[in-house]
């Protein structure tokens, strides 16, 4: 007999038990949200987390063909202030399938990310690869599915390129930036992850180095390997550790 009926009398739940159901009205706009941003969040969830989706190529300065499945990140910036602000919110888990793209738009992702007081968790999922490495690692603690790979290679450029010095020390200098970030936000050391960025004879016609899941935490580069359950977890465990410091 079910717990809510007691000598035939169906008895209603307590106030404090009680959840409410969301409203025609909120549950449009989360559709929305979830279809104009594939972000979603969760009312009556033990925390209330906010999902932030990083699929695809991160489209930066320029508009990719309509074709690409793109991550704006004139839509992430804004997202990721109001996140912060937001109260009611106590943790944000960032889910990550993506082949790169703009590095300046993804290392701008990432600062935003790395500098947040709200707890972050993030999961990488089928592939974090290029700009998606310092993506992954921005979060206070970061997983990856066994089955998930993430590619490490230098900074590449499309479109016209001048052959003169100043385009070397231009690519030198964005490829620090990226060195620096990973290695700060990660426990890689630097001369690790350089030498898996020149790798040769990995990547066809290319430099670089694909790490499984199990190698990219073997190498300090993820924290740990897991699933969403895991993630989760663990940024449950934030959120309340935060809490008990407060």
């Amino acid at each position: 007999m079910s717990e809510n009926v007691k000598n035939g009398e169906i008895q209603q739940p307590r106030e404090d038990e009680a959840h409410e159901s969301p409203t025609p009205e909120e549950t449009e706009q989360q559709r929305e949200q979830i279809k104009e941003m594939g972000e979603v969040a969760t009312p009556n969830a033990k925390h209330l987390i906010h999902c932030l989706n990083i699929i695809g190529q991160v489209e930066g300065h320029y508009i990719l063909p309509p074709q690409n499945k793109t991550t704006k990140y004139e839509h992430i910036i804004p997202a990721l202030v109001a996140i912060e602000q937001d109260r009611s919110i106590e943790g944000l888990v960032i889910i990550l399938n993506t082949v790169g793209g703009d590095v300046e738009a993804g290392l701008a992702i990432a600062e935003l990310i790395a500098g947040m007081k709200t707890p972050t968790v993030s999961l990488v999922v089928g592939g974090g690869h290029s700009i998606g490495v310092p993506l992954a690692v921005c979060a206070k603690r970061s997983f990856i599915a066994p089955s998930a790979t993430m590619t490490i290679h230098p900074v590449r450029m499309n479109g016209l390129v001048l052959g003169v010095p100043q385009t070397l020390s231009y690519f030198d200098k964005m490829q620090e930036r990226i060195v620096r970030f990973v290695t700060d936000n990660s426990s890689i050391s630097p001369e690790v992850f350089r030498e898996l960025m020149m790798t040769t004879g990995e990547l066809m016609m290319d430099v670089g180095t694909v790490l499984d899941g199990e190698r990219a935490v073997e190498v300090g580069l993820i924290d740990r390997l897991g699933g969403l359950s895991d993630a989760i977890e663990c940024l449950y465990e934030m959120i309340e550790q935060k809490g008990g410091e407060e």
